[in-house]
């Protein structure tokens, strides 16, 4: 009933398409915010959105499904960047929109007071659990930001979800929501079926979303589907920038004391228990 509620509201929403969605606001240089939302609350937030507010649609869909897949060095560079909050952070990884098999090769960095920078290729989307085919691409990038990644990007983590967008006229912004997301490392699998990920990206000021989630008492939390991901599924890997959040949002992760509190030196090269689970806001 919740799905269904939320696609009512959504139906209500003055439709947009890619192009202008991308022309008004397409925010590669943002400043982004992120929350954990109850499925049941989204209807009730979502009916008190402006009246200009507009939603993605492409032929006559509003909510679309995602497949992205991270690749990362032997030592998990990437992920030990954010794990200890290097000033300087990035993330490689292709992203399908699976609904129509476009793909994308992205570079993502953190820089300087959360701004996030976002660099794209084109990708063959048979192409997309390698990063090879597009290793020049990514290195010209990570060279430009004067960051380093030694060895090969292999892949680490595949997610999937369902993702609606939004604009927000007034302030320029965009707001995603994503669904049914599921993480997917090797043999083990983890689900959030009963929330959704909401994301706000704006060049600097808050949204009228945001706004709204904290009058609500939901404030932004520390949450990457890479990392946190990762985490959830790797208990051997540091997670302190993630850990409220692996405790409030995530079921039957490792504890804290099992985590190692320095940086890894050697990642362990297989996971260390086979999980599958469904966790859920509490």
């Amino acid at each position: 009933m919740t799905n269904l509620a939320i696609v009512a509201v959504l139906g209500e929403l003055t439709p947009i398409g890619l192009p202008e969605l991308v022309e008004c606001a397409a925010l590669q240089a943002r400043v982004d915010r992120m929350y954990v939302v109850p499925l049941a609350t989204l209807p009730a937030l979502l009916s008190q959105l402006d009246a200009d507010t507009r939603v993605l649609d492409i032929d006559g869909d509003r909510s679309f499904r995602y497949e992205s897949v991270y690749f990362d060095t032997p030592r998990l560079a990437s992920y030990h960047c954010a794990a200890y909050r290097r000033r300087r952070r990035f993330k490689v990884r292709t992203r399908t929109y699976l609904d129509s098999d476009d793909c994308w090769l992205e570079v993502k960095i953190n820089g300087a007071r959360d701004s996030i920078t976002k660099h794209r290729l084109p990708y063959r989307s048979s192409d997309r659990g390698s990063v090879q085919p597009g290793r020049a691409f990514v290195d010209e990038v990570l060279t430009r930001e004067t960051i380093t990644a030694e060895g090969d990007l292999t892949p680490t983590l595949v997610t999937t979800y369902r993702r609606s967008t939004l604009l927000l006229p007034a302030t320029v912004s965009r707001v995603t929501i994503d669904t049914e997301l599921r993480w997917q490392c090797g043999p083990t699998s983890l689900a959030l079926p009963g929330v959704a990920v909401v994301e706000t990206k704006s060049s600097a000021a808050a949204a009228a979303v945001d706004r709204l989630l904290w009058h609500r008492g939901i404030r932004p939390i520390r949450i990457s589907k890479y990392a946190t991901g990762l985490a959830a599924l790797r208990p051997d890997l540091p997670d302190g920038p993630w850990r409220r959040t692996l405790r409030r949002h995530f079921c039957d992760t490792a504890a804290a004391s099992d985590r190692p509190s320095g940086p890894s030196p050697h990642p362990v090269p297989t996971l260390v228990r086979r999980i599958e689970q469904e966790a859920s806001c509490v």
